[in-house]
C-alpha cells in the first residue's frame, strides 16, 4: 500500500485542482523540516510545538551552542515525530568556527533518521540564518 498525505506547506495542485498530496517519505520530511523551524509560541493552537533554533542564531558561535542545538533538536523531535521517526544522529555545524564555510550566525543542522513504518533511511539538512 502506497501512502500519501497532504504536502506541506498546503497547496491546490494545479493539474488536479485538489489539495496536493505528498509520498509518506516526503511528508515526513516536511514534518520535519517543518519542527526544526517553528519557534515555540509560534502557533496558536500547540504553543509548545517547535524547536526554537532561530532565537539560537544570535548566541555566541562555539562548541557549546553546537551541543545545546543538538540537545533540543533530539528533544523536539522526540517529543513531536517520535511515533515516525527513529533518530539516528543530529550533527550541528556553527558559522563562526573555522574551516565551517557557512557564513556568521549561520547554522547548519542535519537530522539522520529512519521511518518507523517503512524503516527506510533518510537525512534532511537544514540551514538556519
Amino acid at each position: 500500500m502506497i501512502r500519501h498525505d497532504y504536502a506541506h506547506p498546503l497547496r491546490i495542485d494545479a493539474a488536479s485542482h485538489q489539495v496536493a498530496r505528498a509520498g509518506y517519505p516526503e511528508h515526513v520530511s516536511q514534518l520535519l523540516r517543518q519542527l526544526l523551524l517553528t519557534s515555540p509560541g509560534e502557533r496558536v493552537c500547540l504553543p509548545e510545538f517547535g524547536c526554537g533554533l532561530r532565537r539560537l542564531v544570535f548566541a555566541g558561535q562555539s562548541d557549546a551552542l553546537a551541543a545545546t542545538v543538538r540537545i533540543q533538536v533530539q528533544q523536539s523531535i522526540d517529543r513531536w515525530l517520535g511515533g515516525q521517526v527513529e533518530l539516528l544522529d543530529v550533527s550541528v555545524q556553527a558559522g563562526a568556527l573555522p574551516g565551517s564555510g557557512l557564513d556568521e550566525g549561520a547554522l547548519l543542522v542535519t537530522v539522520s533518521y529512519s521511518l518507523i513504518e517503512t524503516r527506510t533511511p533518510a537525512s534532511l539538512t537544514v540551514r538556519v540564518l
